[in-house]
């Protein structure tokens, strides 16, 4: 990560998962002493980015994104120790100090990092020792000391940012025209309420509680649509800003694509072009392989002791799709996955990232549940599409992806390629029979726990202008997502990893009845085999007996087991945080469409349980 400017400073560093995660394009990434935000891929560095090859992927981004080609890794050169001023500290994800105003905490001036008062202090050896300065200020007696972000902001629902309008907002949407702002708090609470901001010239003074009322839009000017990211306005915004904190878990909700990768081919030399097919798609003669091998032979290490030519014919059997790429399923999601999962047999025995292996269930859950396999190895690549503010964007069901609302774009030109992180783990997939799942969709159709979730999931579309045909999912989702939440809670205290860092990826069509719960890290921490351990029949008997029993009870019943959605629109029946909910790192879904009296009898619930007894 570097700033952006006349001088480019390195100021930070992040892994290629948090830019899509937590820290991408148009998010605010808190650094130790200041604030930045993830610029747009128009300012990207291409030449620094590594492309990877994902058929499946790039077929699924394009249904968004129609003119993008290609996959790329996030720009990066490899660290030279001892040499401080090499290549690699100019190459980076670029980002611009935001919010743009800062505040002394000495003087309290209040001004924008474009005054010449402030100064951004670089230190090549210590990036973590960047700072912006207020020099030579008084009250410090003539030092420098570093300014601190603001921490307020304007946003709108259509995906806009803007600085806060302190000006408008003191002066009551007048000016004096000689502004000069200070910020100040009273008391250590540290709300709304307390904290002050006055324009030292015609002593105007107000509070930020109006910013944060019922009525705040009477105290905000119009947003002006900007987006920072993209040095950007859009004229003739609707929506109503609103004041937002810096760090506020709303201001960056990620619109991301992933799918966990499944191999084609089977053959060693196959296998290596389909991981490189990026790099060597367009080769089609042997002096062309001979070349791409003297210069960057690190690229063709997978490939041991093959000659150029043989290199060669597993390239031309690769793109006369000897290996199946051809396939109309290739921009589905979920469904080739589902498809090598249930019939392991055609899965390669020991691809390098990929490896899945049966195990036997025990006896007692042969009726509940049909398959598990101990996932050893896969690899996740998901690519970020855009991010919307305010509200989180909605999926559409069947594992296809459309925009949510205030979908905001990551460049300002349509996109021919777009970020991507990969990172390999270990997981355990549970099948479900069919025939029960089946029989107990039906029978719980009518149920009244089913109808309330119904109307409060009609009621959350309704609010938030969605469909509700195309968000409601069927009752197995419900029921396949309550038991992984379960699941994620009771394999967190066994498998070594923290319920965060746990995944779901629930399986749950016409026909699909299965959940995929993983772990995946950009180096070896994610293939520890605690999880696959869990895979084991003893060990899995015991985990989901104690997962359900966990479920079957809540600290805050009854008041969570008899929790109505119909009553205060939200997409949950029996769950809370006490008991199901779990990190937005774990859960595809944001929360909702969780039930625990579908999946065990609850407090005075027992007749919609897929697991009756437990």
């Amino acid at each position: 990560m570097k700033g952006k400017g006349p001088r480019i400073n390195r100021v930070g560093e992040l892994r290629p998962s948090q830019l899509q995660h937590t820290f991408g394009i148009g998010s605010i990434v808190d650094l130790p002493r200041f604030s930045a935000l993830v610029m747009g891929l128009d300012e990207w560095d291409v030449s620094h980015t590594e492309a990877i090859s994902e058929p499946r992927l790039l077929s699924a981004v394009r249904e968004r994104e129609p003119r993008a080609t290609a996959l790329r890794l996030p720009p990066y050169v490899p660290e030279e120790h001892g040499n401080m001023f090499g290549e690699w500290t100019r190459v980076g994800v670029p980002v611009e100090v935001f919010p743009r105003f800062l505040r002394c905490p000495y003087c309290r001036y209040l001004g924008p990092i474009e005054s010449t008062l402030f100064k951004l202090r670089a230190n090549p050896g210590r990036p973590d020792l960047v700072r912006v300065v207020h020099e030579n200020c008084a009250a410090a007696k003539g030092r420098s000391p570093a300014a601190m972000p603001v921490r307020f902001m304007m946003a709108c629902e259509a995906g806009h940012l803007d600085d806060f309008p302190w000006d408008y907002y003191v002066h009551k949407g007048t000016s004096c025209g000689k502004t000069l702002l200070q910020f100040g708090e009273r008391g250590v609470s540290g709300d709304a309420a307390s904290v002050f901001v006055t324009c030292t010239s015609c002593r105007a003074r107000r509070s930020m509680a109006p910013a944060f009322s019922r009525d705040a839009t009477s105290h905000l000017p119009r947003c002006r649509g900007r987006h920072p990211h993209l040095r950007s306005f859009d004229s003739g915004c609707a929506q109503p800003p609103r004041a937002i904190g810096l760090g506020a878990s709303n201001l960056w909700f990620p619109f991301k694509v992933a799918v966990v990768s499944i191999p084609e081919a089977e053959d060693p030399l196959l296998i290596e072009v389909e991981r490189q097919w990026t790099q060597l798609s367009g080769m089609t003669s042997v002096e062309q392989i001979a070349g791409a091998r003297m210069f960057v032979p690190e690229k063709f290490v997978g490939f041991g002791a093959a000659t150029d030519a043989q290199i060669l014919a597993a390239v031309n059997r690769y793109r006369a799709g000897a290996t199946g790429t051809g396939r109309d399923d290739a921009g589905d999601v979920l469904a080739p996955e589902w498809e090598t999962f249930t019939h392991q047999a055609r899965a390669p025995r020991d691809h390098p990232d990929f490896r899945i292996e049966a195990r036997a269930v025990a006896p007692e859950w042969q009726d509940d549940v049909a398959e598990v396999l101990a996932v050893t190895r896969l690899r996740e690549v998901s690519a970020l599409l855009g991010f919307t503010r305010i509200v989180a964007p909605n999926e559409l069901h069947d594992g296809r992806y459309g925009a949510g609302p205030g979908f905001a774009p990551l460049s300002n030109s349509a996109l021919n390629w777009v970020p991507c992180a990969e990172t390999r783990g270990e997981g355990v997939f549970l099948r479900l029979p069919e025939e029960r799942v089946a029989a107990w969709e039906k029978s719980v159709e009518e149920r009244e726990a089913l109808r309330r979730l119904r109307q409060g999931h009609r009621q959350w579309c309704g609010q938030r202008g969605v469909n509700p045909d195309d968000d409601w999912r069927p009752p197995r989702y419900t029921l396949l997502h309550t038991l992984a939440h379960a699941l994620i809670r009771a394999f967190a205290l066994e498998c070594g990893y923290s319920a965060s860092g746990i995944r779901e990826r629930i399986y749950a069509r016409s026909g699909m009845a299965g959940v995929l719960l993983y772990t995946a890290a950009p180096d070896s921490e994610g293939t520890l085999g605690g999880l696959v351990r869990l895979a084991e029949p003893e060990m899995l008997a015991l985990v989901l007996k104690q997962a359900l029993r966990d479920a079957a009870l809540c600290s805050s019943d009854p008041m969570c087991a008899e929790h109505r959605p119909d009553n205060d629109r939200t997409v949950h029946g029996a769950a809370c945080h006490a008991c199901l909910f779990a990190a937005e790192t774990s859960c595809e879904r944001g929360n909702r469409f969780l039930d625990r009296t579908l999946l065990v009898a609850t407090f005075g619930n027992g007749d919609s349980a897929y697991f009756p007894t437990v």
